[in-house]
């Protein structure tokens, strides 16, 4: 065994999931990236993976890695950022453990994210969310399985993860009902749930299967219900609904898209950010400023505001002013 086969599969199978904690989904995304660079080096340095050395993921096979993603696999910005983050994340594990590869690692470390374009989140309307909602047949098992998953998606503003990684017991059926979400990070929050939202939940554990698997969602099988399988789900109920909302077709409609969704309608109801940070479960308020770039409400109350003192947007406006609108607010 190679010290690269020795240390990636400590990095893999120790490191992420013990040492650091990483929950699942990191641990596999941070695999099939090496799953990827791997293959990719011992095709371009014709070796068989296996025999693949440390010092062979240098700095010229890792940028040709991140330019035959972009450009063969076709893939973002983001997605390529993500990729680099594992690999200078392993190089950050070596550095204590293999001396030798402190300059590479160093090398590695240089090598910069690219930019991302920060376009306006996409998001549904109220008409739009309601048509999605109403989508599936509730005379079916499937339907209110359905139907409970996309209530719960929407009005928790939920990540995909969170949505099918809920336990049966992390739902709490009493008045007024709530359910316990485990996050990104692993941070933890517990939401009080609309009443409809939580007679849809009832509805679906009324009639959910008894089987060993614990998770509060169950797919076809009777096991958790998977990502992939939640994503058929959105779409399949998203090209049905688009038959009372016509203006769906035009619209990718993501299970983030569904928290996007959630992010917007709350923003507008409380114009709270605050609020929105807490109830999405973001670690800092710079993460749901996204929001406010997207909500024009936002900008039309500062225009008022600005209106009185004489400021028109694109004249000066001095900091004493400024200061004296914001303490206002």
């Amino acid at each position: 065994m190679t010290d690269l086969a020795k240390h990636l599969a400590a990095f893999l199978r120790e490191h992420l999931p013990h040492e650091r904690r990483a929950s699942v989904h990191t641990c596999d995304a941070y695999a099939y990236s090496f799953q990827l660079l791997v293959t990719f080096a011992a095709g371009r340095l014709r070796k068989r993976p296996c025999l693949l050395q440390i010092e062979d993921i240098d700095v010229p096979i890792i940028l040709a890695f991140l330019e035959h993603i972009e450009q063969v696999r076709d893939n973002k910005a983001r997605s390529r950022n993500a990729r680099l983050a594992a690999v200078k994340s392993f190089f950050r594990y070596l550095e204590h453990r293999v001396p030798a590869v402190l300059d590479q690692a160093l090398r590695v470390h240089a090598i910069p994210m690219k930019k991302i374009d920060q376009g306006l989140v996409a998001s549904l309307s109220r008409t739009e969310v309601q048509a999605l909602l109403d989508a599936p047949d509730r005379r079916t098992a499937s339907g209110i399985r359905d139907r409970a998953m996309l209530h719960l998606a929407f009005s928790g503003g939920l990540r995909v993860s969170e949505l099918v990684g809920v336990g049966l017991d992390q739902f709490d059926g009493r008045s007024p009902a709530s359910i316990h979400i485990i996050g990104k990070g692993r941070r933890e929050r517990v939401l009080p749930l609309w009443q409809e939202t939580a007679a849809a939940m009832r509805a679906w554990i009324a009639i959910r299967p008894e089987v060993g698997d614990t998770a509060l969602f169950l797919n076809n099988a009777d096991r958790m219900m998977t990502r992939s399988g939640f994503e058929y789900i959105l779409k399949k109920h998203a090209a049905a609904a688009a038959c009372i909302a016509p203006t769906l077709t035009t619209k990718s409609i993501t299970p983030h898209v569904l928290r996007h969704s959630c992010a917007m309608h709350m923003l507008q109801a409380t114009r709270d950010i605050r609020k929105v940070a807490l109830w999405l479960g973001h670690a800092t308020l710079q993460s749901t400023e996204i929001y406010l770039r997207a909500d024009p409400t936002e900008k039309l109350e500062m225009l008022d505001a600005l209106a009185p003192l004489g400021i028109k947007p694109g004249k000066f406006r001095p900091p004493d002013k400024l200061l004296t609108i914001l303490a206002a607010r």
